[in-house]
């Protein structure tokens, strides 16, 4: 049984979040048996080569290639590349700067890591670009409020940060389509949460993340019982000569 971990971003908290503790649980425990077969981080590095570096097309698909040999999986980071070589396509930023990593502490156990590929500036604009690469079920609704909601703390912290213009490019496929095409939205764009409704949400959903936690510790406790008491059985058969007579 795994053991489930805290959310390795602002962006699977609030896709996990449910309207109930319960549902949340539910969730957050099926995510903890199906853990990430890949990783999207090689087009992170893909927009960066292209955006700063100005590193041929060509060699960053190879790039890409390289990172994940798994053909299959392959194929799916470099579906999304050409979009990304649209939107890049003449941009060149005044300025480029990696951000640094940032969180969000939930709980004194529970602090979530926020780290957005890059941050640019071009012709006096700032602008701090967010990628959403899965392909199916892109946040949306009250979760992307309560992301929003959350990104504005983060960034309200940072004098480097809070004026830039946060910018969601979602990757994924639309409805009743089959191919991914780039939406891109303005951060300001989205409603923000009240300081009620983002501290109901939170809580709702800290309650089914320390739900799931105990179930799976309960697990894990049943299947080492199991296991101690059935190698208890078995010496008792080698003691008593039992098993291979």
């Amino acid at each position: 049984m795994a053991k489930l971990k805290s959310p390795p971003s602002l962006q699977h908290l609030v896709r996990t979040w449910r309207d109930s503790p319960e549902r949340t649980k539910k969730v957050l425990i099926n995510n903890s048996r199906s853990r990430p077969i890949f990783s999207y981080a090689p087009l992170h590095v893909a927009i960066r080569e292209m955006l700063v570096l100005n590193v041929p097309y060509h060699q960053v698909v190879e790039f890409v290639r390289r990172s994940e040999k798994r053909s299959e999986y392959a194929k799916i980071l470099l579906e999304i590349l050409p979009l990304i070589r649209r939107h890049l396509a003449g941009v060149s930023p005044d300025f480029f700067q990696d951000v640094a990593p940032r969180s969000y502490p939930l709980a004194p156990d529970i602090v979530i890591p926020f780290q957005p590929p890059v941050v640019y500036g071009l012709g006096g604009k700032i602008t701090l670009p967010w990628c959403i690469f899965w392909r199916k079920n892109p946040v949306a609704g009250k979760p992307l409020s309560l992301f929003m909601t959350l990104v504005d703390e983060i960034l309200m912290a940072d004098p480097d940060l809070e004026t830039a213009t946060f910018e969601l490019l979602d990757f994924s496929v639309p409805k009743d389509e089959v191919e991914r095409q780039l939406s891109i939205t303005d951060g300001r764009e989205i409603p923000r949460l009240s300081i009620a409704e983002r501290n109901d949400m939170l809580s709702i959903w800290t309650e089914g993340f320390r739900q799931a936690q105990a179930e799976l510790a309960e697990k894990v406790n049943v299947r080492k019982d199991g296991q101690s008491a059935h190698r208890s059985a078995d010496g008792q058969r080698d003691l008593f000569g039992g098993g291979n007579f």
